[in-house]
């Protein structure tokens, strides 16, 4: 500083004191400001100084526990189950004072405290504990190891989904006192199942019965779980219950409300927030509250001395994780339901061939009602295929055959009526009018699409819009729409009935609810509003969209999309009415009108175990670069009698395409192998399968591959 910067009449001999003296504070201030960092010479805790940490580092090769000295100052706060920030990296030189120094900084979980470490070295000391709260317990861990096992992925990863981000503001706030247990529920609408009221009462008992439930047509689901909720709090225990969205959320969150009044539970979605989701979240860690009901990250919600782990419509592919290492939520529960020794219930108003074997091989008990009160309950469901199409004018010439029309008619003079359309948009697919080549961009090959708006063609990929467009096989100029979609259905329906309201329902505007009024309500799968009353008919069009997938569900999603839109329509004593437009000889079809989901199922499971595809066998995916994926197969030491099935190629994702999880970069021609195992083995592929990549990824060998452990869709 020169004598011009410093006060009028202020010697420099003064100014050049003061510099010094800040220089020697400021120094003096930075020698604490290491100690937490390396805490070197730092006395270290009397009792259990050392410290079984797990790094927040996602390789597979890194996935253990590593031991890190624990200061006597942070011996308090640095328990079992606190977040930590620990050094990581440093090399064995860098040792000063007998302690190891350097590295980055990371965060961590403490996992236990021992009184000696297996490593012989010197060990690194904890840096600093981020919070004295517990957020990682005992079942918490355990319940993540198994799932990284399982689906051969890290722990690190999985305590990403378990645990949610750390709030310290949240934190500081107390947690409202436990609210006494409610009294033993009364069976309600689980008197309409033969072994409804035992399961309750068995649950009130503290026992652990398992059930694949079967859930009757109409609205009393939502209520239904609430009293197996309140059964296992009336038994001084928890209660867990997993739904697909946020619409099924809120609805079990009103029953449970109902049942057991306010404050008795929480509602962890997306929809909350993080600071609001980590304040709940909190709350049931700390054994505040008992109950929780949410979407699919609160399959690891701490609850306390869980009693009941619940899931509804587990084929619901939101069911299915798609961050590393993929869980599905029906799997994770099943481990809760094991390892805690709670009750495990899985419903829906469908049946998955998982839920069938659980079943056969005898791990739950079917909970079903009688076939009197089924067709009691179910509209009637009436079917109109191919053959009759092509006799009908009225389907030729308007898409939607006289049945239909018939139906639709009749139920509008009593309330409401459901469309469903298999695919959102205007006209999502074109092709040529003369030789049914589909309409592709000429910039990416996308498919083209017509919009509301405007009416121009634009590629559903890149965006871009397709001008001139002629056919590139035979040079025509028309086109024809392949695919009508949900707001193309909406307008035709709108003038073939202008005195009704029409109403559209799907991925950019979900109606939650409709009134008990004359209405059409156009909608997607899975979209569906709920009608008060329910429906006075539904409409489910085009079944050939979803029976055509190609994969090997594609029949079971059709029948579960179908029976979720039919179960909201009003039962066939009340004149409910259900026409599904597909070919009635479909063993779907069939299943839909009997409404027999679980002997479908089971058929289905036969049929799985005749062909040895899952869930009879288990199953590995493994996806990269050819030369990647062939040499981890070699690497990995597979169990005897395992299948190699491919590889295959990936189609090659264009650039601006919307990506999937597990699609490959953009332009990259990628393969991918299935690999089989009979039933039993299923561990000990996921291990070898781990082993063989975390060899990989320490040699640093070739290109990453991607493992996915009972992969959805095999093709």
């Amino acid at each position: 500083m020169s004598s011009e910067n410093g006060r009028p009449g202020e010697p420099a001999g003064e100014q050049a004191e003061q510099l010094a003296f800040l220089r020697e504070t400021v120094r003096k201030a930075k020698v604490p400001r290491a100690k937490p960092r390396t805490w070197r010479g730092a006395e270290l805790a009397k009792e259990l100084p050392v410290a079984r940490v797990l790094v927040d580092k996602g390789p597979v090769h890194l996935d253990r526990l590593w031991d890190y000295a624990v200061p006597l100052e942070l011996d308090a706060d640095a328990q079992p189950g606190t977040r930590v920030r620990v050094r990581f990296g440093a090399g064995t030189r860098n040792v000063r004072g007998g302690r190891r120094e350097g590295g980055g900084l990371l965060d961590g979980y403490i996992v236990d405290r021992v009184a000696e470490s297996d490593y012989q070295g010197p060990l690194a000391a904890i840096a600093q504990v981020l919070s004295p709260e517990p957020v990682l317990g005992p079942a918490l861990f355990q319940l993540c190891r198994s799932v990284a096992d399982r689906y051969a992925g890290s722990l690190a990863d999985v305590l990403q989904l378990a645990v949610p981000p750390r709030h310290a503001r949240i934190e500081a706030e107390a947690s409202p006192e436990p609210a006494a247990p409610p009294a033993r529920p009364e069976p309600g609408s689980w008197a309409r199942y033969p072994t409804g009221p035992a399961f309750l009462d068995a649950v009130a008992r503290g026992d652990a019965p398992r059930a694949v439930w079967t859930a009757l047509p109409g609205p009393h689901w939502p209520e239904e779980l609430a009293r197996a909720a309140a059964a296992a709090l009336a038994s001084r225990r928890g209660a867990l219950i997993v739904v697909p969205d946020g619409r099924a959320a809120a609805r079990v969150d009103a029953a449970l409300t109902a049942q057991l009044g306010t404050g008795r539970h929480v509602l962890l979605t997306a929809d909350t927030g993080p600071e609001e989701r980590y304040r709940r979240w909190l709350a049931v860690s700390r054994g505040s509250v008992r109950a929780v009901v949410g979407t699919r990250a609160a399959m690891f919600a701490p609850v306390r001395d869980l009693g009941l782990a619940a899931i509804w419509d587990d084929g619901d592919s939101s069911h299915s994780e798609q961050h590393a290492p993929q869980p599905h939520a029906r799997e994770v529960l099943q481990l809760r339901a094991a390892h805690e020794k709670a009750a495990f219930l899985l419903g829906g108003f469908g049946c998955t061939v998982e839920a069938a074997q659980l079943v056969d091989t005898g791990w739950a008990l079917p909970l079903t009602a009688p076939r009197e009160r089924v067709r009691a309950t179910a509209p009637l469901i009436r079917t109109v295929g191919d053959a009759d199409q092509a006799r009908d004018e009225a389907a030729r010439a308007a898409r939607l055959p006289t049945l239909a029309w018939q139906a639709a008619r009749e139920g509008l003079k009593h309330g409401p009526v459901l469309v469903q359309v298999p695919r959102r948009g205007y006209v999502p697919r074109l092709a040529c009018e003369r030789c049914r080549e589909p309409a592709r961009c000429t910039h990416c090959a996308g498919p083209l699409e017509a919009r509301e708006d405007d009416g121009a063609l634009h590629c559903t990929w890149c965006g871009l819009q397709a001008r001139d467009w002629h056919c590139g096989e035979c040079g025509g100029f028309r086109l024809r729409a392949q695919i009508v979609g949900a707001r193309r259905t909406a307008e035709e329906l709108g003038r073939a009935f202008p005195a009704v309201p029409v109403r559209t329902s799907g991925r950019d505007h979900v109606l939650d609810t409709v009134p008990d009024r004359p209405a059409i309500v156009v909608s997607t799968p899975g979209a569906e509003p709920v009608a008060e009353g329910g429906y006075a008919a539904a409409l489910l069009l085009d079944g050939w969209a979803l029976l055509g997938r190609p994969d090997l569900r594609a029949g079971e999603e059709a029948l579960r999309r179908w029976l979720g839109a039919a179960a909201l329509v009003r039962g066939q004593d009340a004149g409910g009415t259900v026409v599904v437009v597909a070919e009635p000889t479909l063993r779907p079809v069939q299943a839909l009108v009997r409404w027999d989901p679980a002997g479908h199922a089971v058929r289905e499971l036969a049929d799985r175990a005749e062909l040895g595809f899952p869930p009879v066998s288990r199953m590995a995916a493994v996806a990269g670069p050819p030369e990647a994926v062939a040499e981890l197969i070699a690497a990995a030491r597979l169990p005897d009698g395992t299948e190699v099935l491919g590889p295959v190629p990936l189609p090659v994702t264009a650039p601006g395409r919307p990506r999937r999880a597990g699609d490959p970069p953009p332009g990259e021609s990628w393969e991918r192998a299935l690999l089989r195992v009979r039933p039993g083995q299923g561990a000990e592929l996921a291990a070898a399968l781990k082993t063989a990549q975390a060899a990989r990824l320490a040699r640093r060998d070739g290109e990453p591959v991607r493992l996915r452990i009972d992969p959805p869709d095999i093709g």
